[in-house]
């Protein structure tokens, strides 16, 4: 291996492992607030960058069926709650957070599709369609069982997956899209050909770890976030509720995801299942991190992008095995330095 391939594939892993950190930052928010390891983050991913290809294409996205399907069962739910403990206080702020902003961003997606808007519209659009399914499945699948065990919200993780991949299949197809990049321009930086929208990748993700950075130690939605994952019980005795952390950690997480998709859709061809590989591989660095440190999440997973892409170098057809493989001494680690593993009681 010459010194300007080391160069090249150290471009490649940067660029990949900068996706890899914003997802293990994401799944390791999701974690720590509700104990719950975050499968369908993938599917974000997927969502947003098809539903960008379709708009630039002039077609409505099938995430709006999925968006106001999911609102209405969340609405459901929420009735019937209000219904059986008669408590009508929090109720119509609630249907307007399932139902009416779904369709109101359902029906700019139905006016805006064939009209094929500037890309930073068609970006909004779709970051808008795709982050209130966060807290919509947080509603429908994780609130009724936020007691249960991690075994048990894994096997729910798990269930959200496939219905959730499924309805991508439904409303997508099985066909692969890619969307137009950002930018065609290149720059030259010795034996480097950089291109703009790798540029992109990297400054929006480095935008988004300092925005997250300033929410969480600035923002009073950050603290409470932060009070949840350090300590469910007594962010509870302080007034911290645990259905808004759970919500909002989903929403963070769907956005982190969508945004995602939308910066590796002009990169490579997504088909409805690609996501869930994206993902997987910010799992693998959020572990390679520890599991409970976000700066050590994010070089984890620039690790994770460096070993993908010398290992594609080296044996492409393994490199996918290699990147898993990586977690095995972690996770040996943790298992024989750990002494005892027990569920918080609630």
């Amino acid at each position: 291996m010459s010194f300007d391939i080391s160069l090249w594939l150290l471009q490649d892993g940067v660029t990949n492992g900068s996706i890899y950190a914003l997802l293990a930052l994401a799944l390791l928010l999701v974690f720590a607030v509700t104990r719950t390891i975050f499968v369908p983050q993938g599917e974000f991913i997927s969502y947003a960058a098809l539903s960008l290809a379709l708009l630039q294409a002039g077609r409505l996205p099938g995430v709006v069926y999925v968006l106001l399907g999911g609102g209405l069962a969340a609405a459901a739910l929420e009735l019937a709650q209000a219904l059986r403990a008669r408590r009508w206080r929090h109720l119509p702020r609630r249907l307007a957070l399932y139902l009416l902003l779904p369709g109101a961003i359902a029906a700019l997606a139905w006016w805006a599709a064939p009209r094929k808007p500037d890309l930073a519209e068609q970006v909004l659009l779709v970051l808008a369609l795709v982050t209130p399914l966060g807290p919509i499945l947080y509603r429908i699948a994780y609130q009724p069982l936020a007691g249960a065990s991690i075994l048990v919200l894994f096997i729910v993780s798990m269930a959200a997956h496939y219905v959730l991949s499924g309805l991508g299949l439904v409303f997508f197809g099985g066909e692969g899209l890619r969307s137009r990049p950002f930018a065609d321009a290149h720059f030259r930086l010795g034996v480097l050909d950089v291109s703009a929208q790798s540029l992109w990748v990297v400054a929006a993700s480095l935008a988004i770890m300092l925005v997250l950075w300033l929410f969480f130690s600035r923002s009073l939605y950050g603290k409470a976030l932060r009070a949840t994952a350090v300590n469910r019980i007594g962010a509870r005795l302080v007034g911290v509720r645990p259905e808004l952390a759970g919500s909002l950690s989903f929403a963070i997480a769907a956005f982190i995801g969508a945004l995602s998709g939308v910066l590796i859709s002009p990169v490579t061809t997504i088909y409805y299942d690609t996501g869930f590989l994206i993902a997987l591989k910010g799992f693998v660095g959020a572990i390679l991190g520890g599991m409970g440190s976000y700066p050590l999440a994010v070089l984890g997973s620039l690790g994770v992008g460096m070993l993908e892409s010398f290992s594609s170098f080296w044996s492409s057809a393994f490199k996918e095995t290699i990147v898993f493989t990586a977690i095995i001494p972690v996770l040996l680690w943790r298992s024989l330095t750990t002494r005892q593993v027990e569920d918080e009681e609630e």
